[in-house]
């Protein structure tokens, strides 16, 4: 899969690089800018007829479950936007670090008429508390990254210059230990932290439904003739592109 490089630190460490130009968009060909968001001219035909993955689910909800419940550790390093289900796949990683100067999260689907496919509610409410859950999901707005690490969106915010060292050393700190202490303290962290896999295929199902309304179609026109999925002041400001009518 070209979308996806992976390297070989060792045999415990790998680095999974995302390369999908111009901005990084999800696709049907992507298991799955950093991770800019799902492409929104995508056939949803196409998508929704996905065959289901491993776990019973459809392949996005699928791998996102499959991620979280893995038996490594996974850390985004996050350099760039990382919106909707590219936020939804940060999420499901199980740590994430993002620069002070380049990172940029949020979950614009509400502005656009929708409704998040990837339930990144059932995670921020864990990470976040209800309240500034529902202000991210709301909101549909940008999160910078010190703005995401003070609401707990992101581990930890750091200088651009820095994460790449810093990431690469924590991977490295991590892999030097025994696997299956590893394994077996994520195993119970996840008893307690992880929502059930159903409530991932509730969320595919009204997102859905909720892109065939009008209004959201309206509003997916809108924002495409005025730059989306194009390298563009829409796309780098989406935030605040999503609020204009």
């Amino acid at each position: 899969m070209t979308q996806i490089t992976i390297s070989k630190s060792s045999s415990a460490q790998w680095t999974a690089t995302f390369n999908n130009p111009p901005i990084n968009l999800i696709d049907p060909d992507t298991i799955g800018f950093f991770l800019a968001h799902w492409d929104v001219l995508a056939d949803k035909a196409k998508v929704a007829a996905m065959p289901p993955g491993p776990t019973g689910l459809h392949p996005w909800a699928d791998v996102l479950v499959r991620l979280s419940r893995a038996p490594v550790a996974s850390i985004a390093e996050i350099r760039g936007r990382a919106r909707g289900a590219g936020s939804e796949f940060v999420l499901s990683c199980d740590m994430r670090f993002a620069s002070r100067e380049r990172g940029i999260l949020g979950q614009f689907e509400v502005g656009m008429g929708a409704v998040p496919g990837g339930n990144p509610m059932a995670r921020l409410a864990g990470l976040m508390g209800r309240g500034r859950g529902l202000e991210v999901i709301l909101g549909a707005d940008d999160f910078p990254a010190d703005l995401a690490e003070r609401y707990g969106y992101v581990n930890r915010a750091l200088p651009d210059e820095e994460i790449e060292a810093f990431v690469d050393s924590f991977a490295r700190r991590l892999a030097s230990f025994e696997k299956h202490a590893l394994v077996g303290a994520k195993t119970l962290m996840n008893e307690v932290t992880l929502p059930p896999d159903t409530v991932f295929q509730h969320a595919l199902s009204a997102f859905f439904a909720s892109t065939a309304h009008e209004g959201t179609r309206a509003r997916r026109a809108s924002l495409i003739q005025r730059g989306l999925q194009r390298r563009s002041d829409t796309e780098l400001r989406l935030g605040e592109a999503v609020a204009i009518s």
